[in-house]
């Protein structure tokens, strides 16, 4: 071992799509299909004009070093998103908000800035995880010098974790608790009742909460997804005691090359974490901040946005119901589907088979979850992110019937 290289790095696995490159390496996809990937959850639908207006109008501010802080209008932009977006009374633009580079670094990070690798009385210190999960939560906690722990999703409640299996021994080593609202892949939104038990644990074992929140703008019900800081109010939380909230544009505007988001919630860990990323070296370039000020202080295109997903969950997913054990997500842009309703097949030899005879490509469930407890909670499942236009998902989602339908008539022989 180099020891020279930080030794916590040998513990990053492969990210998911590695591993779909790993079991695609020797395949070629039947030429008579065009390439469709439903493979990675990057938006798809074009960018606001008003946005790259925003960012072409503002490029003097190229000239200027950032910083760390961000503007006081593009914070002032953030809170008064927040307080529309949830009803809430608007947070400190000084003291609760804190734009980041995208909610990915910023995941990343607050490990950094909440774990303390030297509380270790009650063992290594533990960062708890939704499993399955995005896996910037395993790695933030291993680079952090801590351990990650999983928490397997409840399909009985909606695939919420299922925190109450958990050990009293563990909840006393976990500093910092992920939770992805709607989640990454199973759009599943987590009910006031389930903020309650995440903070009655906070407040017992004394560990901070990063609420991933990427993916709040697109759902398809009438009322939209309950947030974090949200839930926190109307508990009486008034002040988010170890609550780090976490959104960005990416999504909710279709700018993931703007690497444009935010923290906000306590105000105690936020100047924690503006110390930590003042040395980090994370500061939004103005440019950037001015375009973000334009989509946080705009709704229309939001709308259009979500209309677009739901006009294609709508045709899509009826569909896939033919052959998969599958149902309309309570918001983001993934199906989370079962492979086995109608077959006997794993969910790696369903993505290579349906990548080779029919060039559709879409990443298995088990890449997304980790063996916890003598379960993996993605075996048999395959992710499917509807981020193309809808004539292309439309035709991905037949292709996937007839490759199912062909497959099952074969395994009956």
């Amino acid at each position: 071992m180099n020891p020279l290289v930080n030794p916590f790095l040998n513990k990053l696995q492969p990210y998911p799509f590695e591993k779909l490159k790993r079991l695609f390496a020797d395949i070629t996809p039947n030429p008579a299909y065009t390439a469709i990937s439903l493979g990675l959850g990057e938006p798809k639908h074009p960018t606001p004009k008003f946005i790259q207006q925003a960012l072409t109008d503002n490029l003097n501010g190229l000239a200027s070093y950032p910083s760390t802080a961000g503007s006081d209008s593009l914070r002032q932009a953030i809170s008064g998103w927040l307080a529309r977006r949830y009803a809430i009374p608007a947070l400190n633009p000084a003291t609760q908000i804190l734009p980041v580079n995208g909610s990915r670094e910023a995941l990343f990070s607050l490990a950094q800035t909440v774990i303390d690798p030297s509380n270790n009385q009650h063992g290594t210190p533990l960062v708890l995880c939704p499993n399955p999960f995005y896996q910037i939560y395993e790695g933030a906690a291993y680079l952090a010098g801590a351990e990650p722990y999983f928490a397997n999703a409840d399909p009985a409640r909606n695939f919420a974790p299922d925190y109450k299996s958990i050990p009293e021994d563990i909840w006393r080593r976990v500093q910092l608790l992920y939770i992805c609202s709607p989640g990454n892949p199973t759009g599943a939104v987590l009910t006031l009742e389930d903020w309650k038990e995440l903070f009655d644990l906070s407040d017992r074992y004394d560990f901070v909460i990063a609420a991933d929140e990427c993916y709040s703008e697109i759902y398809f019900k009438t009322e939209a997804p309950l947030g974090s800081l949200q839930a926190a109010r109307a508990l009486g939380r008034d002040t988010y005691p170890r609550l780090i909230t976490l959104s960005s544009l990416s999504k909710r505007s279709n700018v993931p090359g703007m690497r444009s988001g935010f923290v906000a919630g306590d105000a105690a860990i936020i100047k924690q974490f503006l110390l930590y990323r003042t040395y980090h070296g994370s500061a939004m370039s103005p440019s950037i901040q001015s375009a973000s000020i334009a989509a946080w202080n705009d709704e229309a295109h939001v709308q259009e946005n979500r209309d677009l997903y739901v006009k294609k969950f709508a045709q899509v997913t009826p569909l896939l119901q033919e052959v998969l054990d599958v149902n309309l997500p309570d918001a983001a842009f993934y199906l989370w589907a079962k492979v086995d309703k109608l077959l006997s097949i794993s969910d790696t030899d369903y993505a290579k088979r349906l990548y080779q005879e029919y060039n559709v490509t879409v990443l298995p469930g088990s890449y997304l979850a980790r063996d916890a407890h003598g379960i993996n909670p993605g075996e048999n499942r395959i992710r499917m992110a509807l981020v193309a236009d809808v004539d292309e998902c439309i035709e991905a989602a037949r292709r996937i019937v007839a490759f199912t339908k062909k497959l099952a008539s074969q395994q009956a022989k």
